[in-house]
């Protein structure tokens, strides 16, 4: 029996960078190239030269992403950190997505009623509404639109803001904080944003408490905090984690995915014959967009994977643009094609931190591109798409303005 081996930096010879910008917002880096034709376990070089694991291959991400031996706990010195300007942020807890069971479990809990499907169905109005409303104002000053500012961002802002019961003529403060948060570009830029976003909701919660009123955070503070099931500093870090994630996100999608899709126009055109494909159309998306580009774990014990040991303290890095484009799972990966099962693409994560509110990110992205390319049949870009600008690698994948025409 061959025993397990653990490779040294000379024997593995890194030379991918990760994270790297795309090349074409819609297709994985080019700089991963080697990454996709190579094994499923493989090495990366991250911006200050330290070298971690990037698993590839899809199955073995699979079973890596609920193997407890990788952690996700933000506050362990030896996590992986992508950017400079993120350093500041790596070592310090971060509720749901930076700490382990049991932690985790019991914060997911205090969570779960609220994203449940029943629940997400129940908003589905409400999301209509929003962007009925958010496309009759375009069509009243159109035709021309900016659509990240014009609808990509306002209709999970005003989503989130709902659910939450976040006021929101705050929109503009917190989505200036969370651009600055995620994007920097400067490691000041990320602390100052992330304290002013603690400090606004410290605020709202303490407002909150002397005035109830209806919302998520007002149904935790009297189910949680003033039963002493929680504390403010914890509701704070959990309602940082849903405002910011649950609008930067999807935003970055409808305005990716209506970007792609007008450049597949064979592709649109089905959809616009056949509008009930809406749900097949955006879980392909998710799969062929892969916005999240790059879920962190550090080892705590060793890990062999075939016949290579992931050692403790190793950083573990999941590019997903890579693994929801292995060919051993999806036929011609690179095809825009919502007719192959796609479920299993792990753009929402996969295991105990799967995303928590994947239910109500599939309804808005469904009824914001279904209703946008319903209402506005001509909808086309209004620039060169080669000029159009798209966010870089070491952040949520988007677009940074998408100016339009119909």
């Amino acid at each position: 029996m061959t025993e397990p081996k653990e490779l040294t930096e000379t024997e593995t010879a890194p030379a991918v960078p990760f994270p790297a910008t795309r090349t074409c917002p819609y297709h994985p880096p080019t700089a991963y190239r080697s990454l996709r034709e190579g094994p499923p376990l493989s090495r990366v070089t991250l911006f200050d030269g330290r070298t971690v694991w990037a698993v590839t291959g899809h199955a073995r991400a699979r079973a890596l992403l609920t193997d407890a031996r990788l952690s996700t706990d933000r506050e362990n010195p030896d996590f992986p950190i992508t950017s400079a300007r993120f350093k500041a942020l790596t070592f310090r807890r971060t509720a749901l997505l930076g700490v382990d069971d049991p932690e985790h479990n019991a914060q997911r809990r205090m969570l779960i009623p609220s994203f449940t499907l029943k629940r997400t169905a129940a908003l589905r109005p409400r999301i209509q509404e929003t962007v009925d409303r958010l496309v009759d104002a375009m069509v009243a000053r159109g035709p021309g639109a900016e659509l990240v500012g014009d609808f990509a961002l306002p209709v999970p802002s005003m989503v989130i803001c709902a659910l939450l019961g976040v006021p929101y003529e705050d929109h503009d403060f917190f989505e200036g904080e969370s651009r600055r948060l995620l994007r920097g570009p400067t490691t000041h830029d990320v602390t100052a944003a992330r304290d002013a976003i603690n400090d606004y909701l410290r605020e709202l919660i303490g407002r909150k408490r002397a005035e109830p009123g209806e919302g998520l955070l007002d149904e935790l503070i009297a189910q949680r905090l003033e039963t002493g099931g929680t504390d403010v500093e914890e509701l704070v870090a959990l309602a940082a984690i849903l405002l910011v994630a649950g609008h930067e996100t999807t935003a970055n999608m409808i305005s990716l995915g209506t970007f792609t899709l007008l450049r597949h126009p064979d592709r649109l055109a089905e959809l616009r014959a056949d509008p009930a494909l809406v749900g097949e159309v955006v879980e392909e998306l998710m799969r062929f967009l892969s916005i999240a580009d790059g879920m962190l774990r550090v080892a705590t014990a060793p890990i062999e994977v075939d016949g290579t040991v992931i050692r403790p303290g190793d950083g573990v890095v999941f590019p997903t643009s890579v693994i929801n484009r292995d060919a051993t799972v999806y036929a011609d990966p690179d095809a825009l094609d919502w007719h192959r099962p796609t479920r299993h693409h792990l753009a929402f994560g996969f295991g105990i931190h799967q995303c928590l509110g994947q239910n109500l990110a599939r309804a808005e992205m469904e009824i914001a591109l279904g209703t946008l390319f319903e209402r506005l049949p001509g909808l086309r870009l209004a620039a060169d798409p080669d000029a159009i600008p798209f966010k870089p690698g070491d952040t949520i994948q988007g677009m940074l303005e998408l100016p339009v025409t119909w």
